[in-house]
C-alpha cells in the first residue's frame, strides 16, 4: 500500500466556477484519488478556496458585503458544489485560515533568514480619498489604444493591450470612483527566485516522467527573455495574511499583506493541518504528509492543475519550499491540462456564456457531466464542449451501453428466475473468453489510470462495458431460456456478477451510478477485481438483488436546443 498526497488547484473565491475550471484540476484529481483508494492505497486529497487578493475585495464590494463575510459565504457555496459533483476531498479548506496565516509568515521568515528576501522601493498609485495604495486592477479608465472606457490598470479587456495605470486616460479608483489619485513611493518584499534558478532547473530536469505540457511551460519561464525573475510577495491591501517575519513584526511592512500567489500554494500544507484540527488529530497526523523528516519521505505527491497555474507550482512554490531550508515535501508529479472551450468560443463569466457548476447540477445529475468532461479531458490540446457531442456521449455511452445492460440483465433475471442469483449451469467457453478478455482489459485500464491518462482510461472503461453487451447479444439468454434453463441461469449469474465488477471499475468516473448498481446487487464489497475469475463468481447462488431505477435517461433534442440557447450568453 502506497501513501499518495493529491492536491488540485484551489479555486478562487470570487464566484462559481464553470465546467472548464472543473475539468482543469478538481475533477481529474478526484478521479485519481478515487482510483487510488479503490486500489487500497492511503490517500490524502486536499483542496481549498483561494480567498485573498484584489478580486476578492472587489467582488465583496460589488456584493455590498464585508470581505470576510463574502468569502465565508462563497466558501460554503463552492464546498457545496464540490459535494454536488461528488468530489471526494479529505478536506476542503480556506486560505484565510489561521493555519495558513501562521505557515505563510513562517515561510517568509525562513526565506528572510536565508537571504532570499529583498526589500524593493517602487512607485504605485495612491487614492487620496480611499486613503490606500491601489493595485493595478483597482484602477480603471479609458484605454489609450482603443478608447474602451472600462480598461483596467494592468490590461484592457477589450483590445487585450498590456497597460500601466499611468497609461490610462481619466483614471479613477475602482473602489470609490475617485479621480483624486497620485503616484507615491512604497516598499515591497521580493522573493529572490533568480538565486534558486539553477537548483530549480536541476529539479525540473530530474522529472523525466512529467507531461510535456508541464515541463515546457516551466522551461519557458526559466529561460525565455531575461529568464526567471524575482517576484513581489507583498501588496498594499487590507485583506490577506499580514506581513510578519515568522512570529515577529517586519519593520517597514506595517499594514501590508502577502501577495495571494505566495500564500495560496502554502494553503495545501495548511489545509492538511486544518484537516487534522477538524478531526482532533495531533500535529504528527498532517506532518507525516508534508515533512520528510516526520514520515513524508515515502509519500508520492501529485498535483492537478490547468496550464495557467503551472509556473506557480513548478517554480514559485518550489522556490518557497527549497528556499526555506526545511525538509518539506516537494511535488513528484504535476498533471497539467489545456483549456476546455465552449461551443465555438470561450467560457465567459462576465458574459454568462457557458455552463457553470451550479447550472450544470440544476439540469442533470453529476455523473452525466463527470463522464463527458473526463472522457473529453483537454490533455494533449484544448478541447471543446458542444451540446451535440454531450448529448451523443450521454445517450450512447451511459444510457445505451452501460444503463441498458444493467436494466436488461436485472429485469430479465427477475422475470425468469426471481430476485436472487440463479444456481443452474456452469460457465462454458463463452464465459471463459469473456473473463480472459476482461482480465486483460482491466489491467490495461488500471495502467492508464495509474498513468493519469484520463481520456484513454475512459475509452478503455467504455470498451469494457461494450464487451459485456457483446457477450449478452451472443449468449442471448432470452432465447436460450426457452430450451436450456440451466444454461440461461449460468449466463444470468455471470451477468449479475459483471454488473458488480462494472460498479467497481466505473466508480471513479460515475460514483453515484456505481453505488446504485452495487446497492441493487445488495453488496458493499468494492474489492478491486485483480482476480477477475473469482470476481465473476463473487455473488453466491441465492444472493438477493433488485432492479435499480433507470441509471441514465436520454437527453432529448428539444432539451439540447433549449440548453444551447439558454447558456449561449451575450456574444460580443
Amino acid at each position: 500500500m502506497a501513501r499518495i498526497l493529491i492536491t488540485s488547484a484551489i479555486p478562487y473565491i470570487n464566484g462559481i466556477k464553470h465546467l472548464g475550471n472543473l475539468v482543469g484540476s478538481q475533477l481529474p484529481a478526484d478521479l485519481y484519488a478515487r482510483f487510488c483508494r479503490a486500489q487500497g492505497h492511503e490517500v490524502m486529497f486536499i483542496c481549498a478556496t483561494d480567498e485573498h487578493g484584489t478580486p476578492a475585495e472587489l467582488a465583496a464590494a460589488k456584493a455590498g458585503k464585508p470581505v470576510e463575510d463574502y468569502c465565508a459565504e462563497m466558501h460554503q457555496v463552492q464546498k457545496d458544489l464540490a459535494a454536488g459533483f461528488r468530489l471526494s476531498f479529505d478536506h476542503f479548506g480556506r486560505s484565510s485560515s489561521q493555519r495558513n496565516h501562521k505557515l505563510t509568515q513562517h515561510f517568509a521568515g525562513k526565506l528572510a533568514e536565508n537571504g532570499l528576501i529583498e526589500e524593493v522601493s517602487e512607485k504605485q498609485v495612491f487614492s487620496i480619498d480611499d486613503n490606500r495604495f491601489l493595485p493595478d486592477r483597482y484602477i480603471t479608465g479609458t484605454c489609450p489604444n482603443c478608447g474602451y472606457e472600462a480598461a483596467r490598470g494592468d490590461q484592457c479587456e477589450n483590445c487585450t493591450k498590456q497597460l500601466d495605470p499611468t497609461d490610462l486616460i481619466d483614471a479613477r479608483s475602482s473602489i470609490s470612483g475617485s479621480k483624486n489619485l497620485e503616484v507615491r513611493e512604497t516598499k515591497h518584499l521580493y522573493l529572490k527566485q533568480r538565486a534558486l534558478r539553477d537548483r530549480l532547473e536541476a529539479w525540473i530536469d530530474s522529472k523525466t516522467d512529467w507531461p510535456i505540457l508541464t515541463t515546457s511551460i516551466a522551461k519557458k519561464w526559466l529561460n525565455d527573455g531575461d529568464g526567471l525573475q524575482d517576484r513581489g510577495i507583498t501588496r498594499d491591501l487590507h485583506w490577506g495574511v499580514p506581513v510578519k517575519k515568522g512570529d515577529a513584526d517586519w519593520p517597514g511592512m506595517e499594514g501590508k499583506v502577502f501577495y495571494v500567489w505566495f500564500d495560496a500554494p502554502i494553503e495545501y500544507i495548511a489545509c492538511t493541518a486544518e484537516w487534522a484540527d477538524a478531526h482532533g488529530k495531533p500535529e504528527s497526523a498532517w506532518e507525516r504528509w508534508w515533512r520528510t523528516d516526520k514520515g513524508a519521505a515515502d509519500v508520492r505527491y501529485v498535483q492537478f492543475m490547468g496550464k495557467d497555474n503551472v509556473p506557480f507550482h513548478t517554480l514559485s512554490f518550489p522556490a518557497t519550499i527549497m528556499g526555506s531550508g526545511e525538509p518539506w515535501k516537494l511535488v513528484d508529479y504535476i498533471k497539467s491540462f489545456n483549456y476546455l472551450n465552449y461551443d465555438g468560443g470561450q467560457f465567459s463569466t462576465s458574459q454568462g456564456r457557458g455552463v457553470f457548476m451550479d447550472q450544470a447540477l440544476s439540469i442533470l445529475p453529476a455523473d452525466y457531466w463527470r463522464w463527458w468532461l473526463l472522457s473529453h479531458a483537454p490533455e494533449s490540446s484544448d478541447s471543446e464542449f458542444t451540446w451535440e457531442n454531450f448529448q451523443t456521449s450521454v445517450n450512447k455511452d451511459l444510457a445505451d451501453v452501460l444503463g441498458n445492460l444493467v436494466s436488461r440483465v436485472t429485469k430479465f433475471a427477475t422475470s425468469k428466475f426471481g430476485a436472487t442469483v440463479p444456481p443452474g449451469g456452469e460457465f462454458g467457453p463463452m464465459e471463459a473468453a469473456l473473463i480472459a478478455d476482461l482480465g486483460s482489459r482491466i489491467a490495461a485500464y488500471a495502467d492508464l489510470m495509474h498513468a493519469m491518462d484520463v481520456r484513454k482510461a475512459a475509452a478503455e472503461l467504455r470498451a469494457i462495458w461494450v464487451i459485456g453487451n457483446e457477450y449478452l447479444q451472443a449468449s442471448a439468454p432470452w432465447t436460450v431460456v426457452k430450451t436450456d434453463g440451466d444454461r440461461a441461469e449460468a449466463i444470468v449469474r455471470l451477468a449479475l456478477n459483471l454488473i458488480r465488477v462494472y460498479a467497481i471499475l466505473s466508480r471513479p468516473f460515475i460514483p453515484t451510478a456505481a453505488e446504485a448498481m452495487m446497492s441493487a446487487l445488495n453488496s458493499d464489497d468494492w474489492t478491486w477485481p485483480d482476480d477477475i475469475s473469482a470476481a465473476m463468481r463473487k455473488l453466491p447462488e441465492g444472493h438477493g438483488f433488485s432492479i435499480p431505477e433507470n441509471l441514465f435517461r436520454k437527453i432529448t433534442d428539444e432539451e439540447r436546443v433549449d440548453w444551447q440557447t439558454r447558456f449561449s450568453g451575450v456574444r460580443s
